[in-house]
């Protein structure tokens, strides 16, 4: 497992590179033909792993509950975040990984409950979720670089 959480913060940095060096203005923008925004994007890759890992194992969620609502499966941009929240998810980009890394390693997943993801992938382990994940941002990501891709040309 130390190569997917090696690989998932490979990830989070490129995210955090997008969430620092894109415009304000970009990041918030919704192109035509899409849903979403960089933004969001970046925001649902931080709280998706709360659900896919502490939900999943019958668990508290290490970031609020707040921000996994705004920002999970099925939402959709609401307006532009505060800078606080901007901050807070910046931080998280990092420190949710190293939380569920050392949460992995002492064994808290133990009652991890098997889920089928929206693309019939199945999920029956702790490991699987982790993998998952990874496969989750890899398209998260695939979306920023079309989002990026339409705003150069609108």
């Amino acid at each position: 497992m130390e190569k997917t959480f090696d690989i998932l913060l490979k990830n989070r940095k490129i995210l955090y590179n997008f969430l620092r060096n894109t415009p304000k203005e970009d990041l918030f923008r919704i192109p035509e033909g899409f849903n979403n925004n960089i933004w969001w994007n970046i925001a649902h890759v931080v709280v998706t792993p709360q659900l896919l890992m502490y939900k999943l194992s019958g668990l508290d969620f290490t970031i609020e509950e707040e921000l996994v609502n705004k920002y999970k499966k099925g939402t959709f941009p609401n307006g532009e975040p505060s800078e606080k929240e901007m901050e807070k998810i910046s931080a998280y980009l990092f420190s949710t990984v190293k939380h569920i890394q050392l949460d992995y390693e002492h064994g808290k997943f133990q009652n991890f409950q098997e889920y089928m993801t929206t693309p019939k992938i199945g999920l029956s382990s702790p490991e699987d979720a982790l993998s998952f994940n990874v496969f989750h941002e890899g398209l998260h990501l695939g979306a920023i670089l079309a989002i990026k891709r339409a705003l150069a040309k609108a």
